[in-house]
């Protein structure tokens, strides 16, 4: 059985999707852009696009029952590969020993022109 997840902590779906789904005993979150919930407004770069993304992540899985340690597995979607040591910086402020496991991609281009979007699987 799946249940969507959904809080006004984190900016809501721009299409025809959840911002995450529970299912068994994992969640899976969408991917999550880097802007401020409140303003609507992208970070003014790949670092602080990369803290938003993750802070809104963070607030997706506390509003599904769960946490930044019960993460299991990340994807990273950069627009350049070149921003992988500064998205590193923050990320790793993010998630403690041991890390979920992670792909980093280069990708042509993210919704709305982001730097970044990361997305998670967690436990609950």
């Amino acid at each position: 059985m799946k249940k969507p997840v959904s809080t006004d902590q984190a900016p809501g779906a721009i299409g025809p999707y959840s911002q995450a789904v529970a299912a068994g005993d994992f969640v899976y979150t969408s991917g999550q852009l880097g802007l401020n919930p409140q303003t609507g407004e992208f970070g003014a770069d790949v670092q602080e696009q990369t803290r938003l993304s993750l802070s809104n992540v963070k607030a997706i899985l506390e509003a599904a029952g769960t946490s930044m340690d019960k993460v299991v597995k990340t994807t990273v979607f950069l627009k350049d590969m070149n921003d992988f040591v500064p998205v590193n910086e923050v990320y790793s402020t993010f998630f403690e020993q041991p890390y979920p496991a992670r792909s980093a991609v280069e990708v042509a281009r993210l919704p709305k022109d982001a730097l970044v979007e990361i997305e998670v699987i967690a436990l609950k």
